[in-house]
């Protein structure tokens, strides 16, 4: 089916550029959208007439656009969750829950607006990417962890397990530094 865009698409096209696009792709997303016309005579004359208004249109939200992302670009969100000692969460972290984190921090964004390429099933920092107009794109970073305390670790780019086994270490030395010392006491004492 052929169709003008009436905005620019990601891999499609800019605004007022005749494409051919699958049947489904154009019924079932772009014209219910509003993100396309059907490229008739009509429709392409309609256009036209209302191509500066959408141009004008397409500049505001591009400049609102970049304002909040100006605000969000290199943020970093803390979510926590629960997970096993494999690091694995038991469930995943969802468009939904970075909106919110986002929202939560200053700046409103849609879950329809976050772009994830994979499923955050694990522990760890994470780069997401988040379209705020088809033009504007920014990157953040999401820290998925147990606690606070974690969270704070995997920012500073240590492993929580190394972190984790060297306060071991350090609990188990203490201990054995008051089982060395009380048995020195009492080699004192049994020698006087």
């Amino acid at each position: 089916m052929e169709i003008v865009l009436l905005e620019r698409v990601e891999k499609l096209g800019q605004m007022g550029d005749v494409v051919t696009v699958k049947n489904g792709y154009a019924r079932n997303f772009l014209l219910p959208q509003g993100k396309a016309l059907r490229a008739n005579k009509d429709n392409l004359a309609i256009f036209e007439a209302k191509r500066a208004q959408l141009e004008a249109d397409n500049l505001k939200r591009k400049e609102e656009a970049e304002q909040v992302a100006q605000k969000i670009d290199g943020m970093t969100v803390i979510l926590i969750r629960a997970a096993s000692e494999s690091q694995q969460l038991y469930g995943s972290v969802s468009t939904q829950d970075i909106a919110r984190a986002v929202t939560e921090n200053g700046a409103t964004v849609d879950r329809k607006q976050v772009i994830m390429d994979k499923v955050l099933k694990t522990l760890g920092l994470h780069e997401i990417r988040i379209r705020l107009h088809p033009e504007v794109t920014v990157g953040i970073t999401i820290n998925i962890a147990r606690s606070n305390e974690e969270a704070e670790i995997q920012a500073r780019g240590e492993s929580v397990e190394a972190v984790a086994e060297a306060a071991l270490d350090a609990r188990d030395e203490a201990i054995n530094d008051v089982f060395e010392s009380t048995a020195e006491q009492e080699d004192e004492e049994a020698e006087s």
